[in-house]
């Protein structure tokens, strides 16, 4: 297998290929990752806004979205996804997986140390691991497959897998993959300021935890020369119209924002970079069984609800344009996506009626959601639309922060979810019976057999066709509604660029780098 850097713009690769690197039985080689995404470090700084603070920088307890652009900086994590999308070296400069894809073995860097001057080596990495493991929080999932840790020596982890999962190494580009110290992890100050492995560290004295977060670069970090800015703060605004403000002031270099402000924005000088399929709104059927709402069990309701949705109207009049209509929760960016499926549902509220009827539920049935701040947009559109079919849903108010552990507890069949998009292979989790969104623990024999035989697939291109057959199966299952791809639209000052296409899934500073 060759390498390259990350900088080179290579074409999107085909499913097979995608599958050869994931589960290549060969060592994937190493290569200087000072070469991207820039070699020149002045003293620049990189300021941008989120819109919600990181709940700990402890590494059990790490949660991706938008927490990820302050954590991804202080810790290292033994892979990486570059801008393409494709999954390189990291922490670990190589990795193997076993003929029977139950064995990864990875090989790290010498010399990498944290912030402390301590040796980043394998018994950090498998004491970080076995603490996730151990800890109950957003990371702990993600780990349950990995049986035992082991560390032949300073360099090499080798992680004895329960099954075959494709997701794993993807997984281990995010937060699943990050190296806390050993010495310092379980003291309180993990939470706050943790001592990482990563390419910066947090200045105490200019953060205010949960409204600004100012990383340092630490020039003896391994890979500095591919982190351009020397200084990155990171403010937290919740409204959208402050953080446009903080642009225009000239507080902020770059940000993410609203499509009907791009022209004011270039107007004013800033590049407007899009990115398509950055995340997925989706009607989660979470009740498939129908514990809760029996007539949710039967696919002919499932497939009613999918109908009653106008995706193209919802795309331009809530999203303002700024997005693709979608019944397919794999990203269009990545190898299960298929164009074909694209009118399996359309828009039918007569048909979506008459399938009612014929599940038996001709005047309907009511239903309960969460009403999060995310939900409060879409909320109207999905009251009127599935009350045009004979669905009435009532709204439950559930603060944001609150989301995760309602939908956990099985109080709601159907939840509005805006996830942003994983990278494939890691898309396929959202279908297993521990995933998040799968609170009611739903299983079909066919899906589990598609999946499990694409964990164990080697031969790549037989992996792309079972990848797509996952997607169509579960498109025409109606497992869940999905409604639309959102395009997000960056802008950054001059001296600034976003580089980033959208398929990475997660979000760090090196989707930035510097510009003209």
């Amino acid at each position: 297998m060759s390498c390259q850097s990350p900088r080179a713009r290579r074409p999107r690769i085909l499913a097979a290929l995608i599958a050869a690197v994931i589960w290549s039985a060969v060592a994937a080689c190493g290569y200087d990752q000072a070469t991207g995404p820039s070699a020149t470090s002045g003293e620049t700084t990189l300021a941008f806004a989120v819109q919600g603070a990181p709940n700990s920088l402890d590494p059990a307890q790490l949660m991706e979205g938008q927490q990820a652009y302050v954590w991804s900086g202080i810790y290292d994590t033994l892979l990486y996804l570059d801008n393409d999308g494709e999954l390189q070296p990291n922490a670990a400069e190589s990795w193997q997986v076993s003929e029977d894809a139950r064995t990864v073995t990875l090989t790290l860097r010498p010399g990498m140390t944290f912030s402390s001057g301590a040796p980043v080596n394998a018994a950090a990495v498998k004491t970080t691991m076995e603490r996730t493991k151990a800890t109950a929080g957003p990371m702990q999932n993600w780990l349950d497959i990995v049986e035992t840790v082991r560390t032949p020596d300073d360099r090499t982890v080798v992680l004895e897998l329960t099954r075959p999962d494709a997701g794993l190494l993807p997984a281990l580009a995010m937060g699943p993959g990050v190296i806390g110290d050993p010495a310092t992890m379980a003291e309180s100050r993990t939470a706050l300021n943790p001592v990482g492995s990563g390419p910066y560290t947090l200045d105490t004295a200019q953060t205010v935890h949960g409204t600004t977060y100012v990383l340092k670069r630490r020039d003896d970090y391994w890979n500095a020369d591919a982190y351009p800015f020397s200084t990155v703060k990171i403010r937290v605004i919740p409204d959208r119209t402050a953080a446009l403000n903080a642009l225009q002031a000239g507080e902020l270099n770059a940000g993410s924002v609203e499509v009907t402000h791009l022209s004011r924005l270039e107007a004013s000088g800033f590049q407007v970079t899009p990115v398509e399929g950055a995340s997925l709104v989706s009607v989660v059927i979470a009740d498939r069984k129908g514990e809760l709402v029996p007539a949710l069990a039967d696919q002919r309701v499932r497939a009613a609800i999918n109908m009653a949705f106008d995706r193209t109207k919802i795309v331009e009049q809530l999203n303002h344009g700024s997005g693709k209509p979608t019944v397919q929760t794999f990203s269009p960016q990545g190898p299960a996506y298929d164009p074909a499926l694209a009118n399996e549902y359309p828009f039918d509220v007569e048909g979506a009626k008459r399938l009612l009827a014929e599940a038996g539920y001709p005047d309907g049935f009511a239903v309960t959601m969460p009403e999060t701040t995310h939900a409060k947009t879409f909320a109207p559109t999905i009251t009127q639309s599935l009350a045009a079919i004979g669905i009435t849903v009532n709204w439950e108010p559930i603060p944001q922060q609150q989301a995760p552990a309602a939908v956990a507890s099985k109080r709601f069949p159907l939840v509005l979810a805006i996830d942003a998009a994983a990278p494939f292979p890691r898309e396929l989790q959202g279908f297993t019976p521990e995933h998040a969104r799968n609170p009611f623990h739903t299983t079909e024999p066919e899906l589990t057999a598609l999946i499990d035989r694409f964990n164990r697939e080697l031969d790549p291109v037989r992996a792309g066709e079972l990848a797509a057959e996952i997607n169509a199966f579960t498109v025409r299952y109606a497992w869940d509604a999905p409604l639309l791809h959102v395009t997000i639209n960056w802008v950054t000052s001059k001296g600034i660029e976003y580089v980033s296409l959208g398929a990475r899934g997660l979000s760090t500073v090196r989707q930035f780098d510097l510009g003209t």
